[in-house]
């Protein structure tokens, strides 16, 4: 079936409406090989919402893998973003996500890499210094310059089911996404 309507859900904030997974998406990847037009499953499914003018932006949060439901999602966006931890792992499998975006890009000629985020920074280590160098000196993928540090307000909102900016408005990690968010945008056309 092609329409997410019916599964889309108000939520108590302002302009931010969910489309919930559950655990039956554990078993989207063999549904999708599947499928005719495998690549372009969640591409039918979101443009209904896509074509109702309601929503200036819809984000797909992805796991950290490199499949069907990861094409799909590349394939069915304007815009891809890769948030990468500063962390010795932070920097592991950008390679190969930066080749699978390339494949995607054959499939969707229209989707932008629109940079790489960095992500639980810890400005005191020298790994985040050596992360942004090496982020730094990839020649065509913009870097973003406002990055957001390691908080555990993040956890404690995550734990709580609440966005960040939710949770305590006034904590330096919500105003780190404030201000990413606004760099983001200026890189966004509508």
């Amino acid at each position: 079936e092609c329409d997410a309507s019916e599964y889309i859900r108000k939520t108590k904030y302002k302009n931010l409406d969910l489309l919930p997974s559950s655990i039956l998406m554990s078993g989207a990847e063999y549904e999708l090989y599947c499928k005719e037009k495998k690549e372009r499953v969640l591409s039918c499914v979101l443009d209904g919402a896509k074509e109702s003018g309601e929503y200036d932006f819809i984000l797909i949060d992805s796991p950290p893998t490199l499949g069907m439901l990861v094409m799909n999602i590349m394939c069915a966006s304007d815009y891809l973003l890769i948030p990468i931890e500063a962390s010795p792992w932070g920097l592991f499998g950008l390679a190969n996500m930066l080749e699978f975006f390339g494949k995607a890009k054959k499939i969707t000629p229209s989707l932008s890499l629109l940079g790489i985020a960095i992500t639980k920074a810890d400005e005191r280590k020298s790994y985040f210094r050596q992360t942004v160098e090496t982020l730094g000196k990839i020649e065509g993928v913009r870097l973003f310059e406002n990055y957001i540090r390691v908080d555990s307000t993040v956890e404690w909102a995550q734990d709580n089911s609440e966005p960040v900016a939710a949770y305590k408005k006034n904590c330096r990690s919500a105003k780190e996404y404030i201000e990413l968010t606004k760099e983001m945008l200026k890189y966004v056309s509508r």
